[in-house]
């Protein structure tokens, strides 16, 4: 028996370790599969998904509203006590001048109705299906919108997880480098052959390092909660950015964007205030269409049942039928200028979308052309910030040959590896903005439209 419980709990035991395993293995993504993954899982995406829905609703809300409508209704009422109606004594056969109290109908009765409601005309119906339309393309364009910025985010979040990563291991190595520097320097100065001072600031160096180095720990992880939260995944889960960011801003370098061209018209934000202006036009309509007369027509038929008891479900129960057939015509007359108030209101508010239309379309243009001086500066200025840190490395290492043989002072060695850390960190944003600011000039140049499979 005991050895039977041994091998279960050594089983349980070895099942246990494999979900911890499986449950703590990392999530990898690469920057492609990081916004892909967005797309479809983050919460400003599920966002705009769920706008289009609500959108799809309220169009057919709008709509069935000029379909039939059906309605039913049932009423039962018990007069515990019924009304009294005094008549004439001389129609009951008694003396003029007296009342005789009388009670007409049943104590109880049942009514049931049904109703069939169709709208035949009404001008601000049509002007709603089309607002529908228009509602419903706000959201798609919308959707398109949110996409790219989820791109960007995604895209600016993954490479500082990338810029965050870099820097601890720059960190690390330029902490390895002025230790040894440290430890030889005061042999250096223990055997008398330097000054103090030479050791202490090497120490200062150091202790400079070290809080760098934390700090770039700690930003790492930060980034990382920064990615997780841009692509919709838990902050607590665990991810791996599988890239590199000297390849990535390698992979970014594409000159021939440059020179591409859209029509501004197909531009998102464009397209997003081209739907504003045509909603406010369609409303300029809406106002217009409440000085058009209403037609509706509905049919009626219902059944009633009248007792002293409760008698309603038995089979001797008497039910009279009704029915109406009816037209209902409203002609609105006049409203003391209220509608053409209203009407000027919106007409106004017409024009004010045309002028931010246009307005629109000239600050695409712009923006359009600084983001291209953004990518085009920022792929020059890569290539500077690579020769610089080359040469920041070569003053480095001289220094260090100067000072080890006593022939420059420790304040030169400093002020050479500030400008080396200085220099690693403009490469390492350098190379940031290649990958982010190609991002941006994707996006004012992206025509893309949305369709279900987006």
């Amino acid at each position: 028996m005991k050895r039977i419980f041994l091998i279960f709990f050594l089983q349980l035991t070895a099942i246990v370790s494999a979900q911890e395993s499986t449950t703590s293995a990392p999530q990898t993504f690469t920057l492609e599969e990081a916004i892909a993954y967005g797309l479809k899982n983050s919460y400003n995406a599920e966002i705009a998904s769920k706008d289009i829905a609500i959108a799809l609703k309220q169009k057919w809300e709008i709509i069935s509203q000029g379909l039939p409508q059906i309605s039913g209704n049932a009423e039962y009422i018990n007069n515990l006590k019924q009304p009294v109606i005094l008549l004439p004594g001389e129609i009951a056969g008694g003396d003029p001048g007296t009342f005789v109290p009388v009670t007409f109908g049943t104590q109880q009765n049942l009514t049931a109705t049904g109703t069939w409601n169709q709208l035949i005309f009404d001008g601000s119906y049509i002007v709603g299906v089309q607002s529908a339309k228009t509602l419903l393309q706000i959201s798609e364009n919308a959707k398109v919108k949110t996409d790219l910025e989820v791109k960007l985010a995604i895209t600016n979040a993954y490479s500082n997880v990338l810029l965050a990563r870099e820097s601890v291991e720059i960190s690390k190595r330029n902490l390895e480098t002025i230790q040894k520097n440290l430890n030889d320097t005061r042999k250096t100065y223990e055997n008398g052959l330097i000054e103090e001072e030479a050791v202490e600031q090497l120490e200062i160096t150091l202790l400079g390092l070290e809080t760098s180095l934390n700090n770039a720990e700690r930003m790492e992880v930060i980034a990382y909660d920064m990615l997780k939260l841009s692509m919709g995944i838990p902050v607590s889960n665990y991810i791996e950015a599988l890239d590199n960011l000297e390849e990535l801003s390698t992979e970014n370098f594409d000159l021939q964007l440059l020179n591409k061209e859209i029509p501004i018209e197909e531009n998102i934000d464009f397209r997003l205030a081209q739907d504003q202006s045509n909603q406010a036009e369609i409303l300029v309509k809406l106002e217009k269409s409440k000085a058009l007369p209403t037609l509706t027509g509905f049919v009626n038929y219902g059944a009633q049942g009248n007792s002293d008891s409760f008698s309603f479900f038995t089979n001797n129960q008497v039910y009279f039928d009704q029915s109406i057939l009816g037209l209902s015509l409203n002609v609105p007359i006049f409203s003391s200028g209220m509608r053409s108030a209203k009407t000027a209101q919106k007409r106004i508010q017409y024009e004010q979308s045309l002028i931010q239309l246009e307005f629109t379309k000239n600050q695409v243009e712009l923006n359009i052309e600084s983001a291209k001086n953004d990518y085009r500066f920022s792929l020059e200025n890569y290539a500077n910030k690579q020769k610089s840190l080359d040469l920041a490395e070569r003053i480095e290492n001289k220094n260090q040959v100067k000072f080890l043989e006593g022939l420059s002072s420790s304040f030169d060695l400093n002020d050479a590896q500030q400008q080396l850390y200085r220099a690693q960190q403009d490469y390492l944003q350098a190379m940031l903005n290649v990958v982010t600011n190609k991002t941006e000039l994707e996006n004012l140049l992206d025509t893309t439209k949305y369709s279900k499979e987006n």
